[in-house]
């Protein structure tokens, strides 16, 4: 049979970035045991659920005057900034010239905790930068995995000719695992959850939100 001649694109596509950070294992060691110490019930997130297998710390992490968390504020903003201008079209003399809002959490996952599926509200990129894992869990590989849900094909009609296609047009969702010094960088819309961690220890996160404004559009206001 001879086949029309034809230009199949994809045109829909989500960046994803996995940004290593400049921080020595020593660093984030220490970087670590000081997070855990703000695991406190007057850290915790007021509008979170009580939960004992997951600290969810306010959204002021960054707001604390602590040296460390001053330097993960630096390098975390330089690496999702970088991962940002990498998806855009900007120069960088004009990327330099937008205005970034940045707020970020303390996420303590214990074992048998999870953190449910949510998105970053007012905000059009989300980081999440792990300080401490634990070992694999021999059991459950996807044990404490950061999980992004495809949504674009929620409501579209199922049959034989669209439910096995190929990459990049196929239909899936994405599983990254959580590596110390290691940062995630995804669009803030995106569902995404901390998958259920069945290892023997906590795993350590900090999860930031984050918008950009250009000089002509003035600042956003203030979360």
């Amino acid at each position: 049979m001879n086949l029309p001649a034809l230009n199949l694109v994809p045109i829909f596509a989500l960046p994803f970035a996995v940004v290593p950070l400049a921080l020595s294992e020593e660093a984030n060691r220490s970087l670590a045991a000081r997070l855990t110490a703000l695991a406190t019930p007057e850290r915790r997130d007021p509008g979170a659920p009580a939960d004992a297998f997951l600290f969810r710390g306010r959204e002021d992490l960054f707001e604390q005057p602590a040296q460390p968390l001053a330097q993960l504020r630096d390098e975390m903003l330089g690496g999702l900034c970088a991962a940002v201008q990498a998806a855009n079209l900007y120069s960088e003399a004009e990327f330099a010239e937008l205005g970034v809002q940045i707020r970020a959490r303390l996420l303590l996952v214990r074992p048998d905790g999870c953190v449910p599926i949510e998105s970053a509200s007012l905000a059009s990129w989300r980081a999440v930068y792990c300080v401490s894992a634990p070992a694999a869990a021999a059991v459950r590989p996807d044990s404490g995995t950061l999980r992004l849900y495809e949504t674009r094909f929620g409501s579209m009609f199922t049959d034989a000719s669209n439910w096995r296609l190929r990459p990049p047009f196929a239909a899936g969702h994405h599983a990254w695992r959580p590596t110390p010094g290691v940062m995630a960088v995804f669009p803030g819309p995106v569902p995404h959850e901390i998958a259920l961690n069945r290892a023997a220890g906590d795993l350590v996160l900090v999860s930031a939100r984050a918008r950009f404004a250009h000089p002509n559009q003035g600042t956003p206001s203030a979360w």
